[in-house]
């Protein structure tokens, strides 16, 4: 950022003072969570933005994102241990416990060890996987929003329009698509759209005519999202002076880009609260899993917070499918495309698109930023 204010001034010396530089079985019953890491209590601007937005009181609040700190760490266990009976997993509000499917009952013992609690299934994570991996390559028309590997229902969720449902090119595709696999078939309000603006005031950048707003800060520039501009892409900051170039950039198909930055410009480890919470330190990138709640910054509708729905979901934009994408019960708007999506002080991904508003609601996908990160062989700026 180019601009110094007192919030920035606080974090710039907060940054230096840390030494940083400028679905067949039910649930199985299972050893309960081991006791996380005592850690400092959440900004009352977090809890607030989980109260109006999950429901929850700031006591709730608090332990729910102590068990899922919890729930995080699990997974990635639980993945390792089960190999190739893994059928995916979720984070249980309820319990407060993260839920592993598993083909295999021989499994059960080992990982319910770990502090989850065990489903049986009948396909694996892989099989989903490769279900979904051709129907990916097939095409799909508007009246179909898109799909995703849903570990809750062991099964491929294809999402469709409602006002399309009925259209014989949509009921030819969900033909199709349950050939190829094992599906479920939702329903969705109206067709997934980007998140890109017409210029307008706030705290955006801008490319063309078009604002958008940054994801992360990686060291040399930041990343956001491919529908924003393409590669040799001219970025203006939120002052309208000169701020960088598009490096990289992919859309459809992927929806991400590298804005390296210029001279006068610096990057930092922060993702910004807007008022409604403290900004955010970014200290790693550890994914989040499906159930958990996750909170999202961008120029135009600020601060919202909402929880991961489901991952690996193709997203079919009128300008073509976008794949492995992240979805979530967030809200958003036209000039929040690009923006940070973040669970604790764990980067997740830049904002794409989605439908809805932040009045009456809506869901929003984000594209996963470890992907950008391989993609572009890009070092993310953690505190």
């Amino acid at each position: 950022m180019k601009r110094t204010t007192p919030l920035g001034a606080a974090v710039a010396a907060l940054l230096l003072t840390l030494g940083l530089g400028a679905a067949h079985a039910g649930v199985a019953n299972a050893a309960p969570l081991p006791e996380p890491p005592a850690t400092p209590s959440a900004s009352a601007g977090l809890l607030d933005a989980l109260r109006q937005d999950l429901g929850l009181t700031p006591a709730q609040a608090e332990e729910r994102l102590r068990a899922e700190k919890a729930a995080t760490e699990v997974e990635k266990a639980a993945r390792q241990t089960a190999g190739g009976a893994y059928g995916g997993s979720w984070f249980d509000p309820a319990s407060g416990r993260l839920v592993v499917a598993l083909t295999d009952r021989a499994e059960e013992a080992e990982v319910r060890a770990l502090g989850a609690d065990t489903r049986v299934v009948r396909h694996s994570a892989a099989a989903l996987d490769r279900a979904k991996s051709r129907l990916d390559a097939l095409s799909a028309p508007q009246g179909v929003a898109g799909w995703h590997v849903d570990p809750k229902t062991n099964s491929v969720a294809v999402t469709v329009v409602r006002s399309e449902r009925d259209a014989p090119a949509v009921r030819a595709f969900v033909e199709k698509a349950r050939a190829n696999g094992p599906v479920t078939v939702a329903e969705a309000a109206t067709a997934p759209r980007t998140y890109a603006a017409g210029t307008v005031g706030g705290d955006p950048y801008y490319t063309g005519n078009v604002r958008c707003s940054i994801g992360f800060s990686v060291h040399g520039g930041f990343v956001t999202a491919g529908h924003c501009g393409r590669a040799g892409a001219a970025v203006r900051g939120w002052d309208g002076s000169a701020m960088g170039t598009f490096q990289g950039s992919s859309f459809p198909g992927d929806d991400y880009a590298y804005v390296s930055i210029h001279s006068g410009w610096w990057t930092v480890p922060v993702v910004l609260g807007w008022g409604a919470t403290p900004d955010r330190l970014v200290r790693g990138s550890a994914e989040a899993p499906v159930g958990a709640s996750i909170c999202r910054s961008g120029s135009t509708t600020k601060w919202h917070c909402g929880t991961v729905l489901g991952k690996n979901q193709t997203v079919n934009y009128s300008q073509g499918a976008v794949h492995q994408m992240t979805k979530t019960s967030v809200c958003a708007e036209g000039g929040d495309s690009g923006g940070a999506f973040i669970s604790g002080d764990q980067a997740q991904g830049v904002t794409s698109g989605g439908w809805g508003n932040c009045s009456s609601g809506g869901e929003t996908w984000f594209q996963p930023v470890n992907e950008i990160l391989g993609r572009y062989g890009l070092t993310l700026h953690t505190a």
